[in-house]
């Protein structure tokens, strides 16, 4: 049975917090950024005691950890400068630290694998003057990376997964990557790229963060219904990020992010399709609209999110 999980999006978690989260139906959370782990601001990755401390502490609510994050691969590393080595060795040390606290997925973050130049970007507003994230193409045009400069790129991101493929497989954690956000041509995470992740390593640890609202943004339902297919008999879908859009760079250039029942996608199709292929991990509702008078931690968009998908889960098995 699919679950549901939350972001922190490094509000504190405090017990009432926790609390809320679990009251709404949400089952675990998910550490999106690296620098929410007990130990990474001291030492640079993780402290295995810390984490599990944290885990102890969560479970006590009633709230699992899902999804952690390896720290990042900068351009440090990406471009082979000073430090390069030092960036590596503290994803590898978080990596380990991740699966010997039998966390189920790490996802790691690799700079360069999107082309901020090609858009823009802005807030729009929907119904009752909800705010979301919109973006659209630059209209003069923009430099490209070139063939030779995403060869190189891919070149580092193989060196990285060659040190970090053997911990995930020595530990059991599955290693994550996540779509190119926003799935310009050629981004290194896109259609054509994102296939080659598996290819290149094809363990049983190494998979997706399938991100819907991010391929929908490429091409729509279509597209997203037909990689649910691909990847997910392949059982290289370890989580998914729910959100809906409407307009893709495919239809029109540009997408604006919405509600989940407001976008052009049909959550509850996709749901089924995600069932049919045999997917039982965790739905994160992602990327959170900003609703009128909500606060800082955005409890009333959490609330209406983790509930749509927990109605759309019931439906599901009804």
């Amino acid at each position: 049975m699919m679950k549901v999980s939350v972001f922190s999006h490094n509000a504190e978690l405090t017990d009432t917090l926790i609390r809320q989260r679990v009251a709404v139906g949400a089952d675990a959370i998910d550490f999106g950024g690296f620098q929410e782990m007990p130990g990474v601001a001291e030492q640079g990755y993780p402290d295995l005691e810390g984490v599990l401390a944290l885990r102890r502490r969560l479970r006590s609510l009633g709230m699992e950890i899902n999804r952690v994050t390896i720290p990042d691969l900068s351009d440090v590393f990406m471009e082979d400068k000073v430090g390069a080595e030092d960036e590596l060795n503290n994803a590898a040390k978080a990596l380990e630290v991740f699966g010997k606290a039998r966390l189920p997925i790490a996802r790691q973050r690799f700079e360069g694998d999107v082309f901020k130049q090609m858009m823009e970007r802005y807030q729009t507003p929907h119904r009752g003057g909800y705010m979301a994230r919109a973006e659209t193409l630059m209209r003069s045009p923009a430099e490209m990376p070139t063939r030779a400069e995403l060869d190189r790129w891919w070149s580092r991101f193989c060196v990285a997964f060659e040190r970090l493929v053997p911990i995930a497989e020595e530990y059991d954690i599955k290693l994550a990557v996540h779509p190119s956000d926003t799935p310009n041509v050629d981004t290194p995470f896109g259609g054509i790229g994102f296939h080659r992740v598996i290819d290149a390593f094809p363990s049983p640890n190494v998979g997706y963060v399938y991100c819907i609202g991010t391929r929908a943004e490429a091409g729509g339902s279509a597209l997203v219904i037909d990689e649910i297919n691909n990847y997910g008999r392949k059982g290289k879908i370890f989580m998914v990020h729910m959100r809906n859009v409407r307009g893709s760079l495919a239809s029109s250039g540009g997408y604006e992010e919405t509600l989940l029942d407001d976008g052009d996608l049909n959550m509850f199709k996709i749901l089924k399709e995600l069932q049919k292929v045999g997917f039982t991990g965790y739905i994160n509702p992602d990327h959170i609209p900003s609703l009128p008078g909500d606060n800082k931690t955005k409890d009333v968009g959490w609330g209406y999110s983790v509930g749509y998908i927990k109605a759309l889960l019931a439906a599901l098995v009804a």
